[in-house]
């Protein structure tokens, strides 16, 4: 199967094709550096992306507080992380880079808060 790709890793937007056989890539062309071959060859085996959603707030000056994962995630596990997100709710006050949950789904990152959220 050959996948044609725009790679994101550099301004250039390389149009990079990669030809998987088997589960094995056999072939990487149309990247004109390295950054951009790794980019392809993982976003077709292994496809990642850094989550970012709400959490409920107690408590709290505003509802939600806004979090994002401080680590690309594998694309299988999002609506997994998803659902677990929306279950959680923290208590006010909420500090920027505050550690919200560690190790969600046994996978190595951490969901941390992007802004602030004052008591009430």
């Amino acid at each position: 199967m050959r996948y044609k790709l725009t790679c994101i890793v550099c301004p250039m937007g390389c149009t990079v094709e990669v030809e998987v056989e088997n589960g094995r890539v056999k072939e990487v062309s149309g990247h004109k550096c390295p950054r951009g071959k790794e980019w392809a060859i993982e976003e077709v085996i292994s496809p990642k992306r850094v989550v970012m959603s709400v959490i409920k707030v107690k408590d709290g000056k505003l509802p939600t507080v806004s979090v994002k994962t401080d680590k690309p995630v594998p694309k299988d596990k999002i609506p997994e992380l998803m659902k677990l997100l929306a279950k959680i709710e923290v208590k006010a006050p909420v500090e920027v880079g505050q550690v919200i949950l560690e190790k969600p789904l046994n996978l190595d990152m951490k969901v941390v808060a992007t802004r602030e959220v004052d008591s009430a």
